[in-house]
């Protein structure tokens, strides 16, 4: 095997492009608390970062999940259960990852580097959680809720109240999106003993839930916007973030889940780095 070929499926191992949700939100929240652009060394170790917690968390569930994955036909063919990756490759790629994650953190500021472990056991526990809970959607929204709330302090070495609403917003947005996920696995889940909304409530409660969710993720785009006086166009851009929610539950409904990969990479993809555009424009020409 070729260094590319392994290097592709180390990438595909933690569906790196899948840094697009998150990263969009760091970046944003990191502009908003500058009031324009952060210094270039702060931008690059946020970005460094993000990547590192990403890969680390992803590679963890990847491990934790290994088996799971094997039975289930949607996800027998990842990279681990094919045999396309190792464990001992896996566990070399979290331990990596989890020191380029805490060496970023540690480029930055001290509050960012006191709280980066902190940081680490919500991502990578995160992959547990459907053993024993079905709220275990709003534990991945709370891990990328991270993200806005740590490249706040990475710019200002302090908390405040506009990244923690800002962190709301990705935690429901995050966990709406991950029910409407769910529905693919809902037979599955049920006779592996695991829990989600779907397996609760089933397709038809979980996607009220997700809708009630989605809405108080605009709820809360529209509350840091007020907090962190931003113009009209970052309220252009909050409302095409609540457009494209209302088109992402048009695509899903309790008998037709055909189009979830369209509603979850596709519409999710759009709205992050859409807003985070918008935010841009309102910052440099705004302020």
């Amino acid at each position: 095997m070729t260094i590319i070929q392994r290097l592709n499926n180390y990438l595909g191992l933690v569906r790196f492009s899948h840094t697009i949700f998150a990263l969009p939100f760091a970046f944003m929240s990191a502009l908003v608390a500058a009031q324009g652009i952060p210094s270039w060394r702060i931008m690059l170790w946020i970005m460094v970062c993000m990547v590192g917690a990403r890969t680390s968390a992803m590679t963890f569930n990847r491990i934790v999940d290994r088996r799971i994955d094997a039975q289930n036909p949607r996800t027998r063919d990842r990279h681990l259960p094919s045999g396309a990756v190792n464990l001992l490759e896996a566990v070399g790629l979290w331990f990596l990852s989890s020191g380029v994650f805490f060496f970023g953190a540690y480029q930055l500021n001290s509050l960012v580097l006191l709280l980066s472990p902190v940081a680490l056991v919500i991502i990578c526990g995160y992959s547990f959680c459907k053993r024993f809970t079905s709220l275990s959607h709003f534990v991945l929204g709370l891990a990328l809720a991270i993200a806005p709330v740590g490249a706040w302090i990475a710019v200002t070495g302090a908390f405040a109240i506009a990244p923690l609403i800002l962190a709301c917003a990705v935690l429901f947005w995050v966990a709406g999106f991950d029910v409407i996920y769910a529905l693919m696995d809902e037979e599955f889940d049920r006779g592996a003993g695991l829990h989600s909304l779907v397996v609760s409530f089933g397709k038809t409660g979980a996607l009220r839930v997700s809708l009630i969710t989605h809405i108080l993720s605009v709820i809360m785009i529209g509350l840091f916007g007020v907090i962190g006086e931003l113009g009209w166009l970052y309220w252009t851009g909050a409302l095409g973030f609540g457009a494209l929610i209302i088109y992402e539950h048009a695509l899903v409904s309790p008998n037709d889940i055909k189009r979830i990969n369209i509603a979850f990479f596709n519409v999710n993809g759009i709205i992050s780095i859409g807003l985070f555009l918008f935010t841009c424009l309102d910052v440099f020409l705004l302020h």
